[in-house]
């Protein structure tokens, strides 16, 4: 069975532990490694180690040793309870293996977990899970986690009522920070709100966020393209301590305005366009770049663009002009344009 969309998230958080086995892969070892722990706990419980039902082999050496994953999947634990066998970072030759383990498994034996890195189509674990009558196959995408997914994280923790604005402010943060990182964000949130019966706020959320260099860059760029030259400085000053090089705020600031330009010459509209834009613009984030589009209009942002343009083609000459106020002189030209004229 191949699970899909929000089909993953809600079945690793309740895998359902008469099938025999599950797959779980993708290209973030991150992503998957808390997808796998998830489901892991969700079979056989925070015990499971101490208790001896959990076995965790590399997938690996399962070629040289096909049997140890059978032996692993019939033995008889001295706890009672469900058990699992873990195989880690699994290549396509360990197929046959665990097609032999599948094949011979009954009720009452171990579920077979296995973790992947990024699978093809042709993948042989792919096809032998995908094609299993009872085994499921769990692709971790890259995708930031969704509100179902960050609600449940936060009731983990003890938040079960989070305001509207509140929880507006965790899915943009969802945007910003890979998983692992959200989810120590929201156990840190945890803590400060302990026994505390006031609502989450997006101020005490942006008090314990950390400041990902990502983030401020981004935000930089939208303060220019929002000509909101009163904010330039202090936001610059911060991405400069950062160690950003100059060359790398350009090309980011160059994309964006080219975004927004194609944005704004689509016939459709700067929301459909930034929508259907490859890759795609979603959320607050899509609603944000239109409004920005909107504003500038297709002239303007041509002439913003030759301007980044310039310093580009500046920085990777071999002028002796300082790069990184060269860039900086650019960005404040951008955020200092006057409104209204297209």
């Amino acid at each position: 069975m191949l699970l899909k969309g929000g089909e993953i998230s809600r079945y690793l958080t309740r895998p359902d532990p008469s099938r025999p086995g599950l797959l779980i892969y993708g290209q973030d070892p991150m992503r998957v490694a808390m997808k796998r722990a998830e489901a892991v706990q969700a079979l056989v419980g925070e015990k499971a180690d101490e208790e001896m039902r959990l076995t965790r082999m590399p997938g690996a050496g399962l070629k040289k040793d096909p049997a140890q994953l059978i032996d692993a999947v019939r033995e008889v634990g001295f706890f009672p309870g469900p058990r699992v066998v873990l195989l880690d970072d699994t290549p396509d030759s360990a197929a046959d293996a665990i097609r032999a383990a599948l094949t011979d498994w009954r009720q009452g034996d171990a579920v077979i977990v296995v973790a992947a890195g990024g699978l093809s189509k042709s993948s042989a674990l792919r096809k032998l899970f995908e094609t299993h009558g009872q085994a499921v196959t769990a692709p971790i995408y890259d995708d930031p986690p969704g509100p179902e997914e960050v609600t449940r994280w936060l009731a983990d923790v003890g938040l079960h009522e989070v305001p509207r604005d509140a929880m507006k402010e965790m899915m943009l943060l969802a945007r910003a920070l890979d998983p692992g990182d959200l989810r120590q964000t929201i156990e840190k949130i945890g803590l400060y709100k302990y026994q505390d019966p006031a609502p989450l706020t997006p101020d005490e959320i942006a008090l314990l966020a950390p400041a990902t260099i990502e983030a401020e860059l981004d935000e930089l760029i939208h303060v220019v393209a929002e000509r909101r030259e009163g904010d330039f400085g202090p936001l610059m000053r911060r991405i400069e301590g950062q160690g950003i090089s100059p060359v790398a705020l350009c090309i980011a600031a160059l994309r964006h305005f080219r975004a927004l330009h194609l944005a704004a010459a689509d016939p459709a509209g700067p929301g459909v366009a930034l929508a259907r834009a490859r890759p795609p613009v979603f959320g607050p984030r899509r609603e944000r770049m239109a409004r920005q589009a909107q504003s500038w209009g297709m002239g303007p942002l041509e002439e913003a663009v030759s301007t980044l343009l310039q310093a580009d083609m500046t920085l990777r000459s071999a002028s002796r002009a300082p790069q990184m106020p060269l860039v900086e002189r650019a960005l404040l030209r951008l955020a200092m344009k006057p409104r209204g004229r297209r």
